[in-house]
């Protein structure tokens, strides 16, 4: 398992889980709340510039841009696949 932040892009992978610092983790509530729940799939597909911020997730039919740290949180298993 490895961090949604670590994935190169284009990999597909399934979240895990989302990481929790506290009882009140308005982070890992709001990224549950976007869809990040395990079982879920998920695909890197575009960095900023240079490979920083934001990165660019496609989670079923929806896009999202994180922050690195963001993307950070979310453990995901890699599927293997590169689109």
């Amino acid at each position: 398992m490895q961090h949604l932040s670590e994935l190169p892009r284009g990999t597909r992978a399934v979240v895990d889980h989302v990481v929790h610092t506290s009882e009140k983790d308005a982070i890992s509530q709001r990224l549950t709340d976007l869809g990040f729940v395990s079982g879920e799939g998920v695909r890197v597909a575009a960095f900023g510039p240079l490979g920083a911020d934001p990165i660019l997730v496609v989670i079923g039919s929806t896009r999202f841009a994180l922050r690195r740290s963001e993307a950070a949180r979310v453990v995901v298993r890699e599927v293997g696949e590169h689109v």
